[in-house]
């Protein structure tokens, strides 16, 4: 039998393990996150659940999402970063991209850049966009700004050189001279974070990339050093990537951007998952946690991607109509939008006296008021204890007591000003934080041509499963799916997660001209090139993907290419599929025989999936559960029944009734019916609508 393995989740609430074990059985463990030390949380949450199998050496990994690098961006927290680049081109970062995110505010103004003006310098050197050096690097250039960052103090360097993308050659050497003249900085080159054409992304994406580079190094060594105390010293760590896979701790040190958004893709792989074992093949994955709440989609049995992915703007998003107000990033990633709205989102009153929920949240310290760790604002989980969605007691494993009077107290600081009672200044709360979520949730589906009534939701994450009855009402969606141990679903994609590494070339080939071996050699070098990553592994799977665009357009789809041999019939085919999904994204299709350009093609390297864990767990839930509670059902209090998971079978239960759990409550809406999947011990539930 093959050892233990452990995934870890740090939120910006609550950190989550979930360890699986040789024989099988599952084991959770859910804690307060500890900021700013993140780190302390993680290794004491491991410390705890695997201890028994740490003293037998039965801990094989130890898979790892975090969102520290997101906040560090987020909160302007990372290390202070210069940006080297061809001379003209030092204000690339700051002239960002002709596009806003509010079309009508007059007053809107860019965020200011990452790396000041004072920090981005420029060096003598050109390089034609075929090669052709126009000037030459000069390396004097390089030393003297090396010495003036020396004096500074800078932590980390940028450095992006025009068309570098197709020749690193002075990229290269300047890299090499500012390692040498800055030894204790980093030095991040965009050829080896971003090999792509386009000045802006590529500047954005490294630049990034360095201004979280110290700050993750210096995290995942001290999550190494914990291990290495508790006697997981053998247990090598993984990171989760933006893109569902992972890499080793020793790649997130040096290109950490790639593992932004590691947990929210997480909690994607692993609803990949159980949708594949339930047969369901379109669905929407719905996460609520304490921070945020996330949104992607999953169409006919695939992860929705994308390359393009915006940090800190009022919705987090794939999405190019609502770019702007934040950092941009050229990865590969799943397709998720977030918005700030999670159960420790604060409800507050504007200027003008009307209620706004988030974006700003409690966090973990001090956390909603009813965790009686002396939060007094308003939050959007005081507004479901209020409610009756979320029981008083315990939560998790005891380590925090949810007061409803304290939750009472803190909702009372918005109903008093506003003249409304309690309950109906909790469901206030509560509806605009729907609001602001299904934002998310249509940012994924039907702002992308997809109908959400054709999908179904799956829900999970701490607060996912209480809110979800009422995004599904909103959507016409008819069916929602909890899975075990929502609360800690990212944890458990982390152990579906598979090693993944990706390589790009740019290019400008007319489809229909292009000899297929000049499409197929570029495929091959880039194979030859992510082989090396997988020395003495298993032999990859390969996923092979073309950014197609009408001729004149200025952007691309993404599309697979055809499995087999790169020929005639493939090429016609990748255009077959190209204007198919540019017909289903934007209700038009180009004329017959209009121009179609490959302007980049890519190349993924799949290693083998790790054991899938069992869905179906024991009902952990360790406080006494009440039979019935007062819940609110949108215009009146009714006594309604609560459940556990194991008391419901496969015949379904009309609502209302509350679902307890170890780490969440599952809330059946009125109309809407509960059964429990035999197989997964997946709740679904289901509208009249869905039954007829």
């Amino acid at each position: 039998m093959s050892p233990a393995r452990v995934g870890v989740d740090v939120g910006g609430t609550f950190t989550d393990v979930i360890l699986h074990e040789a024989d099988g059985r599952v084991r959770v463990h859910k804690l307060l996150s500890t900021p700013p030390t993140y780190d302390r949380a993680v290794v004491e949450a491991i410390s705890g659940l695997a201890g028994r199998s740490a003293s037998n050496g039965g801990v094989s990994e130890v898979v790892h999402g975090t969102t520290v690098a997101t906040n560090a961006v987020l909160q302007r927290l990372g290390a202070e970063t210069a940006l080297l680049t061809t001379r003209h081109f030092r204000d690339v970062l700051e002239l960002r991209r002709l596009r806003i995110p509010h079309m009508y505010d007059l007053f809107w103004r860019k965020p200011p850049p990452l790396v000041e003006r004072r920090l981005r310098f420029e060096v003598t050197e050109r390089m034609a966009a075929d090669g052709t050096v126009v000037e030459p690097l000069d390396e004097n250039d390089v030393r003297t700004v090396a010495a003036r960052l020396r004096e500074i103090g800078i932590d980390s360097v940028a450095v992006c050189f025009l068309h570098s993308y197709l020749y690193p050659e002075h990229e290269q050497r300047a890299g090499a001279i500012l390692a040498e003249g800055l030894p204790g900085a980093t030095v991040s080159l965009s050829s080896e974070i971003l090999r792509e054409q386009r000045e802006y992304e590529r500047s954005a994406t490294t630049v990034v990339n360095a201004y979280v580079r110290p700050l993750m190094a210096s995290y995942i060594d001290r999550i190494r050093t914990g291990l290495d105390g508790i006697g997981l010293d053998a247990a090598p760590l993984a990171i989760m990537q933006s893109s569902g896979g992972v890499m080793t701790s020793d790649d997130a040190k040096v290109r950490p951007v790639f593992a932004l958004e590691s947990g929210p893709a997480a909690g994607v792989v692993a609803a990949l998952g159980m949708a594949d074992l339930l047969g369901i093949g379109n669905a929407i994955a719905f996460d609520m946690g304490g921070t945020t709440a996330k949104a992607s989609l999953i169409e006919h049995g695939a992860i929705s991607r994308g390359r393009e992915y915006e940090v800190g703007g009022s919705i987090s998003a794939g999405n190019r109509l609502i770019r702007g107000a934040g950092e941009l990033l050229r990865i590969p990633t799943i397709d998720i939008a977030e918005v700030g709205a999670g159960g420790g989102s604060i409800a507050w009153l504007d200027p003008a006296g009307g209620l706004q929920v988030g974006p700003r949240s409690a966090g973990a310290d001090p956390g909603p008021a009813c965790y009686g760790r002396g939060g007094a604002e308003p939050t959007v989980t005081d507004a479901n204890v209020v409610l009756g969605f979320i029981p008083a007691g315990e939560v998790a494993d005891g380590q925090i007591t949810i007061d409803r009077e304290l939750a009472e107290a803190a909702v009372e600081r918005i109903a008093s000003p506003l003249g409304l009672t309690l309950l109906e200044a909790a469901d206030g709360i509560h509806r605009i934080a729907n609001a602001r979520m299904t934002r998310a949730l249509r940012s994924v589906s039907s702002e992308k041509g997809r109908d959400p009534r054709e999908f179904a939701i799956i829900a999970y994450g701490g607060s996912g499963p209480v809110h979800a009855g009422g995004l599904a009402d909103e959507l016409g969606a008819t069916t929602i799916l909890v899975p075990p141990v929502a609360g800690l679903f990212s944890a458990v994609g982390l152990l579906f997660a598979r090693p993944e590494f990706h390589e790009v070339r740019s290019c400008h080939l007319d489809v229909d001209a292009v000899e297929p071996a000049g499409v197929a050699s570029l495929f091959e070098e880039m194979e030859s090139v992510l082989l090396r990553a997988f020395e003495g592994r298993p032999a990859p799977e390969w996923a092979r993907t073309a950014d197609l665009r009408y001729g004149g357009q200025s952007w691309e789809i993404e599309v697979p290419l055809p499995d087999g041999a790169v020929d005639r019939e493939a090429l016609a085919a990748l255009r077959e599929r190209f204007e198919d999904e540019h017909e289903v994204l934007y209700g038009v299709r180009g004329r017959p025989g209009s121009p179609v350009e490959i302007r980049a093609v890519r190349l993924a390297a799949l290693g083998l999936s790790a054991a899938s864990p069992s869905f179906d767990m024991p009902d952990p839930l360790v406080r006494e559960r009440r039979p019935t509670r007062q819940m609110w059902l949108g215009g009146d209090v009714a006594e309604v029944p609560v459940r556990s998971r194991v008391s419901i079978g496969a015949e379904p239960v009309s609502g209302p009734l509350l679902v307890d759990e170890y780490d969440t409550t599952v809330v059946v809406p009125a109309g809407w019916s509960v059964r429990r999947h035999e197989g997964t011990g997946t709740l679904v539930l289901e509208t009249e609508a869905a039954h007829g």
